[in-house]
């Protein structure tokens, strides 16, 4: 039986990850010639197509869909084997994902109770928005994230159930007369499609105040008074203040957070890991 080539496969992936042939050849130092050749070595291995035309642009045919699959998880436990065999006396790497929002009050337990359990683990922390860290998970570039997202594909453990508030400075002057003012999040947010959700619903008219990349610019323009965001109780110190039902605003639904495992996990060093934490969390925690 033929051999998979890891190189072939990381082109393959790169050239997904950037979009096209000429991205991957950059991005991987090669020449887009090279890039080309390695493609057709693999069709060759496999005896399917992995491309197919799609405008100027060419996308993934089934079988490249599963070969791409594959290729992610293959590279990760090599790149997770190489990067534990050079450290040494570290047992090996842990990549575990938590949105902003979170960093500060469900990651550092976990953080201190997997240092506990595996004191010579190596942890690589990333910090970012609950989608784009979901994404990182499927490409294998994380072992374990935090999430808000609800992702049947993934086995993950229930950490918390809290309440979404709507939250405005404490300089911030109401006037339920008006359209609400809101602060929210570039690009794909929970948060900011559940306020919506639930102003439209209720008859409650909004306009968009200030958008932000991060929590950090959302929270600056609270504490500046510019208008409201719905967001976790968690975010409430004192600097913001709560409005509800008095004020004019609707109920918001609770958020279930949980920790996902990346699938498919070949290391006996992150199973270890996410088991633990299972039993651990066992009283509130729980498996779907």
């Amino acid at each position: 039986m033929s051999t998979f080539d890891l190189e072939l496969l990381r082109s393959l992936v790169a050239i997904v990850a950037h979009g096209s042939f000429a991205a991957a050849a950059v991005q991987l130092g090669r020449t887009q010639s090279a890039i080309t050749q390695q493609m057709q070595r693999l069709e060759e291995q496999i005896g399917h197509p992995l491309f197919l035309k799609h405008g100027r642009q060419k996308r993934l045919t089934q079988q490249g869909e599963r070969l791409l699959t594959y290729a992610r998880h293959m590279l990760a436990v090599n790149d997770e084997a190489m990067q534990s065999l050079r450290r040494g006396n570290v047992e090996g790497v842990l990549r575990i994902g938590a949105p902003h929002d979170m960093a500060d009050t469900m990651l550092p337990p976990l953080l201190a109770e997997v240092s506990r359990n595996l004191p010579n683990l190596q942890l690589e922390i990333q910090i970012g928005r609950s989608p784009f860290l979901m994404e990182a998970l499927k490409r294998s570039e994380l072992d374990m994230t935090i999430s808000n997202r609800t992702e049947s594909e993934f086995e993950g453990i229930v950490l918390r159930n809290t309440p979404t508030v709507w939250l405005c400075g404490t300089s911030y002057i109401h006037d339920a007369a008006k359209p609400i003012p809101l602060i929210e999040a570039d690009g794909p947010s929970i948060f900011r499609k559940m306020g919506q959700d639930a102003l439209d619903a209720a008859g409650v008219a909004w306009t968009p105040r200030s958008n932000s990349t991060s929590l950090v610019g959302i929270r600056a323009a609270l504490r500046a008074g510019l208008g409201v965001t719905c967001r976790g109780v968690e975010q409430l110190d004192s600097t913001l203040r709560v409005l509800g039902t008095a004020d004019g605003l609707p109920p918001l639904p609770d958020l279930i957070y949980r920790l996902y495992v990346r699938s498919n996990v070949v290391s006996p060093l992150t199973r270890h890991a996410f088991e633990h934490l299972r039993g651990w969390l066992h009283p509130t925690a729980g498996r779907f």
